[in-house]
């Protein structure tokens, strides 16, 4: 029986344990966990994990909440379909795809930040003549920028306004400027969630920082 991929993103006690009693909870459930990431440790004693998992066509993904719901101090922010790929792309993996051809630094970042972040689209604007202009996107992202030239005035990475064109799309951005002085405004959008969490936000800010830096004068 041919199984579907999902990611979940949890919320866990940050104590020895706590990771295995919820791969156990999950497996009993039906999932086959393939990997977990650690996105946050916070102050409070809280983990945010994101965990990938494939999931027998016969079992609903609401048997993983329930699962999840059965232990002490887990709540689930977010679980959808997974297609960015097979497995979680770590950092170090997407700085290699743009370090590798410095004259496409910023199309390659764009392209691998869908699945470094777990985000549905990524895409880069610059200055046009009318405002923002659409430079690169992944292969889902939106072509058209509707009510973005705000993005350019952005002057750090950070949570974005909602966009009325995109609903229910949670938005993210960071800005750079490459050695060649050319300005430009990466943003991300999730359909439907989760939050971008402040360590995320962070990392793309730095990997949008070292694409700008990596980039020749191919920009």
């Amino acid at each position: 029986m041919v199984g579907m991929a999902f990611l979940l993103r949890v919320e866990l006690p940050d104590v020895p344990g706590s990771l295995g009693a919820l791969a156990t909870a999950l497996g009993g459930a039906g999932a086959d966990i393939e990997a977990i990431e650690i996105v946050e440790h916070r102050a409070d004693g809280v983990a945010v994990d994101d965990v990938l998992l494939e999931l027998p066509s016969a079992v609903m993904p609401d048997a993983l909440i329930t699962a999840c719901q059965g232990l002490e101090g887990v709540h689930v922010h977010w679980i959808s379909r997974y297609t960015a790929g097979a497995n979680l792309s770590m950092d170090l993996e997407a700085v290699e795809a743009f370090t590798d051809e410095p004259d496409l630094a910023i199309e390659r970042l764009i392209e691998v930040i869908p699945s470094t972040f777990r985000t549905d689209w990524a895409m880069a604007v610059g200055p046009g003549e009318e405002g923002a202009a659409f430079l690169f996107g992944s292969s889902a992202a939106p072509r058209v920028v509707p009510d973005c030239d705000d993005w350019l005035a952005v002057g750090k990475a950070q949570s974005l306004p909602d966009v009325t064109a995109w609903d229910s799309t949670v938005l993210a951005g960071s800005p750079g400027t490459t050695r060649s002085g050319l300005q430009f405004f990466v943003a991300v959008g999730r359909h439907g969630g989760p939050e971008f969490l402040a360590s995320e936000i962070a990392r793309l800010g730095h990997m949008v920082s070292l694409a700008a830096s990596v980039q020749t004068e191919g920009d």
